[in-house]
């Protein structure tokens, strides 16, 4: 892939987002940054700059539609050559009746609209550079669990619009990947339980979840394959895991 253009990354302030961003800072990409965050960003843009590439950022709430398209109004005259469509997250893990409706609908809002709104006003940009969209998925797509329900129908549409991206934009030369990790020890789970740190632990404990890196490493895979080769989809577990419900503890 030519590096000329500038890879863009939801979700960039922490988790995969931040290891696809140093991945690809080191494999000599120039990136476009966005995340809630703001004040991580500039720490991360000051850490990767001295890769020599060009690193820019924006506070970026993929909920916050107007905010989205002011960011992307303000990169217009930027080539995007890749789209890693990463900002995600899971509120709770109870029972459907048991359920708050605004968790469902942070859910709905982050990893549904927000999702589809980046993706709808990159394409366009992606298609020009013949570039790559990457959407992070997950086992949840394809395997609902208990507890699950809205988070794990909200990635199963991140898989469906990803191959509906692949059959949409085949002959344009873009090429479109979903990779969907298992288990990954991030802030994921301080997110969904809301700040319950202990409890968030427990979802790691017992074995070795994989890392963010090990994500974006599979990420830079698939950006890095020669022009003639699209990876489709990935699924990327633990050694210990074998569905989204069995994991081997120890």
């Amino acid at each position: 892939m030519e590096k000329d253009g500038y890879v863009f990354i939801t979700g960039a302030s922490s988790g995969i987002g931040e290891s696809c961003a140093r991945k690809c800072a080191a494999a000599g990409f120039n990136l476009i940054l966005t995340a809630r965050r703001e004040d991580r960003l500039l720490a991360l843009k000051k850490e990767l700059e001295s890769e020599s590439v060009s690193i820019i950022v924006y506070s970026m709430d993929v909920t916050n539609h107007s905010q989205v398209e002011s960011v992307f109004k303000a990169i217009n005259d930027k080539e995007i050559i890749a789209l890693i469509n990463n900002a995600g997250l899971a509120q709770e893990k109870c029972s459907f009746e048991d359920y708050k409706w605004d968790d469902f609908q942070k859910m709905i809002d982050t990893n549904i609209t927000g999702f589809l709104k980046v993706a709808h006003l990159a394409v366009p940009s992606i298609i020009k550079s013949k570039g790559h969209i990457v959407n992070i998925s997950s086992i949840a797509g394809i395997e609902a669990y208990e507890g699950g329900s809205v988070y794990c129908a909200s990635k199963a549409f991140v898989k469906m619009v990803s191959k509906s991206l692949r059959i949409d934009l085949a002959g344009t030369g873009v090429r479109v990947t979903d990779i969907a990790p298992g288990a990954v020890e991030t802030e994921f789970s301080d997110v969904r339980f809301k700040g319950d740190t202990e409890k968030a632990k427990l979802t790691y404990q017992g074995y070795e979840p994989l890392t963010p890196e090990d994500i974006a490493d599979s990420v830079l895979f698939c950006l890095q394959a020669p022009a003639r080769m699209n990876v489709e989809y990935m699924l990327v577990m633990p050694t210990a895991q074998a569905s989204a419900t069995r994991i081997v503890k120890q």
